[in-house]
């Protein structure tokens, strides 16, 4: 029982004994920086822990089976913060949705077929709609990613251990019952309802249900050989040396079914020799290191101990290795009215979560099953339910106390790996010249702002601080320019879904809501949704963001001269038309080349993009100066939007790469793909390579639906800047192009003839474009 708690564990392990914590000693070979393997691992396991973190960071495509129906395109995509293995913002909170029956019995809901009752965000087929949700879901519940840290010294633990802080009638009277939840008669231990009980199964239902990868069961011998034996089979020693007892843990719980689904790619799509390596790789996560207790911490210690809070975040749980400082009982607690989700996960309720463990805890925020707390305080503020009693005595105490509680938490480990964003704090900015590095060598204040501005495009929003309103779709600038460097392109787990409706005289009406519809939402309870009425849909590919000053310092002259939009200059078959404002300025970002300006463009997307209001500043018209939340506007101030302008404006130009590229030139200029794609345009300083007009062209089928926007009709959309084009994959502007080939391939409308003329081209003269193309 809890009773036999915190006094119990320092009656029995003695004050001499105590660990870095406080509390009694702790397990050796555990430790290490976050994302790194566990010490104790053997070469072979190091090897494969490897493998593993490079299988958790491929970038999975559609011919290889990514989808039908998906959210992300990588495991890292969700456990990134701050290494690969732990937590993400909110921009990767998802959604998980169900409906009840008459008899209040609980359905998991479907998106796009059964998916766990996870809502899929992406069709892999580009142009149709949000995959649908039935009309009978009724209940949206939000999840935040889980860390992946120590998990394997979870799977080690016996049910029993697990079972003896069990309490669910509350015998003890503290107010505080605890559950396990099961699976398939082995106690729960994963996810936020310890709904899962091996890491096995843990892994394969995301692949499945995030990425849409099908997977087969690893095999009984490769379970036998992972770090932790997952087999059903009788066997008397293990990996460490321990008896079979413990070996039959909740690790032998996974199902032997295959996933299928009916894309094009064969079945499985992730073979067992890449499952068996990611499985490892997550089961040889090591824990960082606690911390010693600083006067401050101990007195925050105190804090936690007289509030109750390891009532249920045990500081101790005994796994075959020693004690392991989870500070969880990895058991179900009701957390009251204002933390419930209404869904049910095996026999937890929608009032009950499993206790998180706390290690590592400052390095994983934002904090609760869904992310709505930026800091620990205001999680510990959260809390209600069984947890209502620990909360109000946090909340009774002065406001230097519970920085000490503060303080005492992030000692638990990682606390100098915390970051406000993903950029390690030590990390310098790149070198000019580099990808990601400043338009011209820098020094002193000019470097220091480049710097700063850099961090801010990196930092991390929270619902507080006013992210959301109530929709968005990232957290920061980084959530969608991170490919494949900060401030680059985005891969298709973070296109932008625009929307609308062609009435039936062919006509396209912007939905009340805009024509954004929005991965996320500040609504708790709620996904966002389409307008009932959209017909239209169009994924919008996250473009890079180097060389932006270059462009903006374009003079508007530079862009029009190029305009024929009459086709009466050239007689080509190409027009290009400027796109203008509706106050008449020319535009030149985005993909109808709907923003003027660098300013613009950067108000644009805080609003747009993350849901947050701007400042009013004379002669710039785009951003949101109000919203309904419960954040004072403007959101961002105007220190930090300029901050921005000026770190997009600093950021260089993608770094061309060496090789003889005269002959494909000729062969990009003979079939007319630099009508269009003009290699460079004159600026101020000199010409600025870009490889485009800026103008805006029909490239669309005659019959395709688009989005209009601004002065751009449903066909046009600006030519696409060629610079940084080998490394900003995928391609087009619904990312649906894998190569470079590919996206040549969809030019349709204005772009048909270049078509027909790649077409046309002979093996030779073929690789020679493509192997200029791939210098850009």
């Amino acid at each position: 029982m809890r009773a036999r708690g915190l006094l119990a564990l320092l009656l029995v392990t003695g004050c001499s004994e105590r660990g870095p914590d406080g509390y009694g000693k702790v397990a050796e070979g555990i430790f290490a920086p976050l994302g790194e393997v566990l010490p104790s691992a053997t070469p072979e396991q190091r090897a494969t822990f490897q493998r593993g973190l490079e299988t958790s960071q491929r970038r999975f495509k559609v011919s290889e089976g990514l989808g039908p129906a998906f959210n992300v395109t990588f495991c890292g995509a969700c456990h990134e913060r701050p290494t690969p293995g732990g937590s993400a913002g909110m921009y990767r909170t998802f959604s998980i949705s169900g409906y009840r029956l008459a008899d209040g019995a609980f359905v998991m809901g479907e998106s796009a077929g059964a998916a766990g009752g996870v809502v899929r965000i992406y069709h892999a087929a580009g142009g149709q709609a949000r995959p649908a949700v039935p009309e009978t879901t009724t209940i949206f519940g939000q999840r935040n990613p889980i860390p992946f840290f120590g998990v394997g010294l979870l799977a080690e633990l016996s049910n029993e251990e697990i079972l003896s802080r069990a309490d669910p009638d509350d015998e003890d009277g503290d107010g505080i019952s605890g559950r396990p939840n099961w699976e398939r008669g082995f106690v729960g231990r994963f996810g936020r309802k310890s709904q899962t009980a091996s890491i096995e199964g843990f892994i394969r239902g995301p692949l499945f249900n995030h990425l849409g990868l099908t997977t087969d069961p690893l095999s009984d011998a490769q379970r036998a050989a992972l770090p932790v034996d997952s087999s059903s089979r009788e066997t008397s020693q293990g990996e460490f040396g321990l008896s079979q007892a413990a070996l039959r843990t909740a690790q032998a719980a996974v199902l032997d079914d295959q996933l299928l689904d009916d894309d094009a790619a064969p079945d499985p799509e992730l073979s067992t020799d890449d499952l068996f390596d990611l499985v490892s790789f997550s089961m040889l996560l090591a824990v960082p290191s606690l911390e010693p207790l600083t006067p401050e911490g101990e007195a925050g210690r105190q804090v936690f101990e007289d509030a109750g809070c390891g009532g249920c975040h045990a500081p101790r749980l005994e796994g075959p290795r020693g004690p392991l400082p989870v500070y969880s009982d990895l058991l179900l607690h009701d957390m009251g009215d204002a933390l419930a989700d209404d869904i049910d996960q095996g026999e937890a309720s929608g009032r009950e979560f499993r206790t998180q463990p706390l290690w590592g805890v400052s390095a994983v925020g934002p904090y609760l099953h869904d992310g709505r707390a930026e800091t620990m305080l205001q999680a510990i503020l959260l809390h209600g339910g069984e947890a209502q009693a620990a909360r109000d005595r946090v909340a009774a105490r002065p406001g230097a106390e519970q920085a000490q509680l503060v303080a005492f938490l992030m000692s638990l480990g990682g606390r100098d790996q915390y970051s406000p964003g993903l950029v390690p704090m030590d990390e310098p900015a790149p070198d000019f010249g580099a990808w990601g590095g400043p338009v011209r060598a820098m020094s002193g204040r000019e470097a220091a702002r480049f710097e700063a501005g850099r961090r801010l495009f990196d930092r991390e929003r929270g619902l507080a601080s006013g992210l959301g309103a109530p929709r968005f779709n990232g957290d920061s600038c980084r959530a969608c320019h991170f490919e494949p460097v900060l401030g680059g392109a985005g891969p298709l787990g973070v296109n932008v879904m625009r929307h609308g409706i062609a009435n039936a005289e062919g006509r396209f009406v912007p939905p009340a809501v805009g024509t954004i519809l929005h991965r996320e939402t500040a609504l708790i309870g709620h996904a966002p949704v389409a307008q009932a009425a959209a017909n239209v849909f169009e994924p919008r590919q996250t473009p890079h963001l180097f060389g932006l000053g270059l462009i903006d310092a374009l003079p508007e002259a530079v862009i029009m001269a190029n305009a024929d939009p009459d086709d009466a200059v050239s007689a080509d078959g190409i027009t290009g038309r400027v796109s203008y404002t509706d106050d008449g300025r020319v535009g030149r970002f985005g993909w109808k080349a709907q923003v003027p300006s660098l300013a613009e463009f950067v108000r644009d997307a805080f609003g747009a993009e993350l849901g947050m209001t701007v400042a009013y500043q004379p002669g710039l018209t785009f951003g949101r100066l109000h919203d309904e939340d419960a954040v004072a506007d403007p959101e961002v101030p105007v220190e930090e939007a300029e901050l921005m302008r000026d770190f997009l404006a600093a950021l260089g130009p993608p770094p061309r790469a060496e090789g003889d590229v005269q002959a494909g030139l000729q062969v990009f200029e003979a079939t007319g793909c630099a009508a269009c794609h003009i290699p460079a345009l004159e600026g101020p300083g000199g010409a600025v390579p870009l490889f485009s007009d800026l103008l805006l062209h029909e490239i669309l089928p005659t019959d395709a639906w688009g989005v209009e926007d601004t002065s751009a009709n449903m066909r046009e959309f600006r030519t696409a800047p060629l610079w940084g084009l080998r490394e900003t994959a995928p391609y087009w502007h619904t990312g649906e192009a894998e190569t470079v080939e590919a996206a040549i391939l969809l030019h349709e409308g204005e772009g048909r003839a270049a078509q027909d003329a790649f077409r046309s081209l002979s093996t030779v003269e073929k690789e020679a474009l493509l192997a200029f193309l791939g210098t850009l």
